[in-house]
């Protein structure tokens, strides 16, 4: 097997912006009073109900739900410099894959007495420095990221705060701390090969301008160039949030009326979007027009004709994640730091 090629990830600086305020929290104090206890014991009656009598853990049972308290994690990790907490940032909720990663990271860490909390970035970096900066009084004992952080300074403050940081959806020469990730660059190959062997010479891309989008977008343009094959038009946008954008984009391509043969589209969502505009449109998927997805969403399978697309195991990227974090929270040091998971192509007939 040949060695993947890294992704040559985009780094970049932005200013920083503070999280807002939240309401204040009910103190464990309120629920003692209530409960006419005494504050440890409620702390003890939560940790460990068999030390206190069942009449006083029905009382504070009942304090609880009373006042809506729940025992703080983040409270508790700035008290004693530990938490249970580990937050993971999603590119886009929307995405099942991203979906399936954090259930595989999940299904690791929960049995351990982790929490997997989530918080989306939308691609955003405004968003995403709110997100690392919060991280200050969240105090998490672990970070899983659904990408590679571009940010130098973001990248410096989640180095700084000592705790296991896993990012992934890349094949970078330099993460943080540890990886799990495929080759984006090795993937945009894949499909341009694909497109060439299947006879398509003139070809379009669609997809994210920046990120994992603009690295598919360059190894996409380069090995076309060496195959011979003619990228007519290139459509990106800042944001990709679901279908409703793979439709947009298509019709933009379309009513430009280039003679595109074949489009590679940056991720399943929007080659979904794009295949349904195309039929709507009255296109014979792929005769008069092929696409070709990134991702293999459920839907890529069951949307008629079957979207080629390009294929990684979501869930194992989460699985292998959680698994190089919980190693290090036991104070063990991993094997490998960087793990590279496979990717391949899988031929359906959109193409």
């Amino acid at each position: 097997m040949s060695r993947p090629t890294y992704d040559d990830v985009l780094r970049v600086s932005s200013p920083t912006e503070e999280a807002s305020a939240e309401r204040r929290p009910v103190r464990i104090e309120e629920v003692a009073r209530l409960a006419g206890v005494s504050p440890i014991t409620v702390s003890r009656a939560l940790r460990n109900p068999k030390m206190v009598s069942e009449a006083r853990r029905e009382r504070i049972r009942q304090a609880v739900e009373a006042t809506g308290y729940f025992s703080n994690p983040h409270a508790k990790a700035l008290r004693s410099g530990q938490s249970d907490i580990v937050a993971a940032f999603v590119s886009n909720i929307l995405s099942e894959q991203f979906s399936l990663a954090v259930e595989g990271l999940a299904e690791v860490l929960e049995p351990a007495g982790f929490q997997v909390v989530l918080s989306r970035t939308s691609y955003s970096y405004k968003r995403e420095t709110t997100l690392v900066r919060s991280l200050t009084a969240t105090r998490p004992a672990a970070v899983f990221i659904t990408g590679v952080m571009e940010l130098e300074a973001n990248r410096s403050f989640l180095r700084g705060l000592g705790v296991p940081i896993v990012e992934s959806w890349a094949f970078a020469r330099d993460p943080i701390d540890m990886l799990v990730g495929f080759s984006n660059t090795d993937g945009a190959r894949m499909v341009a090969e694909h497109f060439a062997e299947r006879g398509y010479r003139k070809v379009a891309f669609i997809g994210r301008s920046g990120g994992r989008g603009a690295l598919r977008r360059k190894s996409f343009a380069m090995h076309c160039e060496r195959l011979g094959l003619q990228v007519q038009r290139e459509i990106t946008r800042d944001t990709v949030s679901g279908v409703p954008e793979g439709r947009e984009a298509m019709r933009s391509l379309l009513e430009e009326n280039h003679d595109v043969q074949a489009i590679f589209c940056a991720s399943d969502l929007l080659a979904i979007g794009g295949l349904l505009e195309a039929r709507e449109r009255g296109l014979r998927i792929p005769d008069q027009l092929a696409i070709a997805g990134f991702g293999d969403s459920t839907l890529a399978e069951e949307i008629s004709p079957g979207l080629t697309t390009i294929v990684a195991d979501s869930r194992n990227i989460g699985t292998q994640a959680g698994e190089l974090m919980l190693k290090r929270l036991r104070g063990e040091t991993p094997e490998r730091t960087q793990k590279h998971v496979p990717i391949e192509l899988v031929y359906r007939g959109s193409t």
